[in-house]
């Protein structure tokens, strides 16, 4: 949530932020957003003001019934019942204030950093390192559905039929190489310093508004019927609301957190090959990285998050890409963001397996999250995240780049953790 007070004496910069990432009628929402500012600070200056007379006049009531004037003291008395009448109508009128400011706060996207390229697409995102070697596929490499039906590792027929078209059985081999995967980059983490958490996948409300989910995201989230909770998009908004509403000390940061999830999200039905077998799914598990850090050093911390995914992902072997996000293509609540994209040869496609993105303070500002500073100060901090991996596109991208005429090869630093190498 951006910060009113910076809208306030920023206002031509928020606006042209908001128009980089081709925000619709930025200027009109901020005009909209100030009005809804200044009819709450009026309706508080009516709250306080009137709060102000009732205590003055309490005194007064203290001090005339000392004197023993009676007949004063019920003068006073009527001024209060009159003051308090209104109290009861001011009061819902201010909170009515509050609740349209904040809706309105709400519907701001985040600003991007002035470093985010002009663009209005994913067509416009900037590329930042691609892989040297980028197999060519010939015929005899198939896409990952073909492989995993033939070697009988992913059944979506199976899934169907148990729930529907997005939910996916992972069998044998299958279900080991994604056991394999998960327990690599959760070891991994271990090393690279983050602690793991293991959060729970429903959440409710306050969480979702927290990161941003709400109100940006919620069609594409799975509400649980007759309540408030929702099933977790990804483990980015258990973990980051750990901390919601917490005053943390400088000292701790940065915080540093992994999770291993299922995620559920309620993808757009489409028909194509970008939406077959695993490159879209409504369930999909997924190891999420977590940070927290100082204002000054989020963006260093963001580097080294996609400094590390960039090593998985090569000591998978996967061919990869590093793109940097325009205005008009980063997520809601997002700052800055890099995508890292694995080649599949057997689709001739890049798939996205992670996203790394600098909140800045946007979601500290929704969740009321702080630290104080070595003045006692209490600031915001800032939030990244990123995915180290998504699980479904990185087991489709082993199996295409992998294929052999004899089978398909496991990756050397996945043996210890599958117990075989190859699938054949």
């Amino acid at each position: 949530m951006l910060d009113i007070h910076d809208i306030r004496t920023s206002k031509a910069l928020v606006i042209q932020r908001l128009q980089k990432r081709h925000f619709n009628n930025a200027a009109e929402s901020v005009e909209r957003l100030l009005v809804l500012d200044q009819q709450r600070k009026t309706a508080q200056l009516s709250v306080d003001s009137t709060a102000a007379q009732l205590n003055l006049l309490t005194k007064q009531i203290g001090q005339l019934m000392q004197q023993g004037k009676r007949e004063e003291v019920a003068l006073v008395r009527e001024q209060t019942t009159t003051l308090k009448i209104a109290m009861k109508t001011l009061v819902p009128q201010l909170q009515a204030c509050e609740k349209a400011l904040q809706h309105a706060l709400y519907e701001l996207p985040n600003l991007p950093n002035a470093e985010v390229p002009e663009g209005k697409s994913s067509a416009d995102n900037e590329l930042v390192y691609q892989s040297s070697q980028v197999p060519i596929n010939n015929a005899a490499q198939l896409p990952h559905w073909e492989l995993a039906r033939q070697y009988d590792l992913v059944d979506f027929e199976l899934g169907n039929k148990i729930t529907g078209a997005g939910f996916p059985v992972y069998k044998g081999r299958g279900a080991r190489l994604q056991r394999a995967l998960v327990n690599f980059f959760l070891d991994e983490a271990q090393h690279a310093g983050y602690e793991e958490i293991q959060p729970p996948i429903v959440v409710n409300e306050a969480s979702a508004h927290g990161t941003g989910q709400l109100p940006d995201k919620e069609g594409q989230m799975y509400q649980l019927k007759d309540t408030t909770f929702y099933l977790i998009p990804t483990a980015e908004v258990p973990l980051t609301n750990l901390y919601r509403g917490d005053i943390l000390s400088q000292t701790v940061l940065p915080i540093k957190n992994v999770a291993y999830t299922p995620c559920f999200r309620r993808e757009a039905g489409s028909w194509g090959t970008h939406v077959r077998g695993l490159n879209r799914l409504h369930q999909f598990d997924k190891v999420e990285l977590v940070q927290i850090a100082l204002p000054e050093k989020s963006y260093g911390a963001l580097q080294e998050m996609c400094a590390y995914v960039r090593y998985l992902l090569e000591k998978l072997e996967l061919p990869y890409r590093v793109l940097k996000l325009c205005g008009g293509d980063l997520g809601f609540t997002a700052a800055f963001t890099y995508d890292l994209e694995v080649w599949a040869v057997g689709q001739q496609r890049w798939l996205e397996v992670s996203s790394i993105s600098n909140f800045e303070a946007y979601q500290t500002h929704r969740m009321q999250l702080r630290y104080r500073d070595e003045h006692h100060r209490t600031q915001f901090p800032h939030t990244l995240n990123g995915s180290a991996l998504a699980l479904p596109r990185i087991v489709a991208a082993l199996l295409e780049n992998n294929q052999t005429a004899s089978g398909i090869r496991i990756p050397p630093i996945l043996h210890p953790y599958t117990g075989f190498k190859t699938i054949a």
